[in-house]
């Protein structure tokens, strides 16, 4: 740029000069020299150091929802694109059937500590035998073991946020079934806790910047304060690529 605005200048000045509009004086002889310095302190070296801008990309991780447990659908209090904190329910599946294997299970569990309570006296009262008594442990530790996966199960006919955000394309309904499938998410989940903001910057400023740094932000779209921001990584510029990977929106 500089390079241009000069050539340009001394093409006037020759011009200027060849016409006789202007006499080639110790003044216009010295004049390159002066616009030099007026363009290096005047614009150049404070459009260095003035603050680096360019086309943001705002990115935030896409979570896919996919319910943990099956079955019909009977809630969906979530909208498309309202904010949603951690914790929030995005809907409910009927917990009738899991309500009732939690209880089959409690009732067989209830009956096993009481088998083994008896075998335990007999066998206090050396009429009975340890085998018997171990056996009964192995199945109230079993019953245990599947009561907890019960309530798991249970808990998880509620769906709920996974973290601050908001769902996109909500099409489920009630009534709908849902499946425990990875290639069937119900809802696309946006998560704004962590954002990122990408910045394409010239290479002049660039090397100033290193992973770390504070920032302030402001947008066109935003009049206002500028936002705090810290710097987290900085990437080296490559080839144009259009790239859209998985859990990036």
């Amino acid at each position: 740029m500089m390079i241009a605005i000069m050539s340009v200048y001394l093409v006037l000045l020759f011009a200027l000069v060849r016409l006789g509009i202007v006499a080639f004086n110790l003044f216009w002889k010295a004049s390159p020299f002066i616009v030099l310095l007026l363009l290096n302190f005047g614009l150049f070296i404070p459009m260095g150091w003035g603050a680096p801008q360019g086309d943001a990309l705002v990115v935030r991780n896409s979570v896919a929802i996919v319910p943990s447990v099956a079955g019909e659908v009977i809630e969906v209090p979530v909208e498309a694109n309202a904010a949603l904190k951690e914790g929030d329910v995005l809907f409910r599946i009927d917990s009738v059937p899991y309500e009732a294997q939690v209880k089959a299970i409690e009732a067989q569990l209830k009956l096993s500590d009481l088998r083994l309570a008896q075998m335990t006296q007999l066998f206090e009262r050396d009429s009975g035998r340890a085998f018997d008594v171990q056996q009964r442990q192995s199945e109230v530790d079993q019953l245990k073991a599947q009561l907890e996966g019960a309530k798991w199960n249970l808990d998880k006919t509620v769906v709920r946020a996974p973290a601050d955000g908001y769902v996109t394309n909500v099409a489920l309904r009630k009534g709908a079934r849902v499946a425990n499938l990875p290639l069937s998410p119900v809802m696309a989940f946006i998560n704004t806790s962590d954002t990122l903001i990408g910045v394409e910057i010239s290479q002049n400023d660039a090397r100033y910047i290193a992973p770390g740094q504070p920032a302030e932000l402001t947008f066109k779209l935003r009049r206002g304060p500028f936002t705090p921001a810290r710097s987290r990584a900085c990437f080296k510029p490559r080839r144009v690529n259009k790239l859209r990977p998985p859990g990036l929106r």
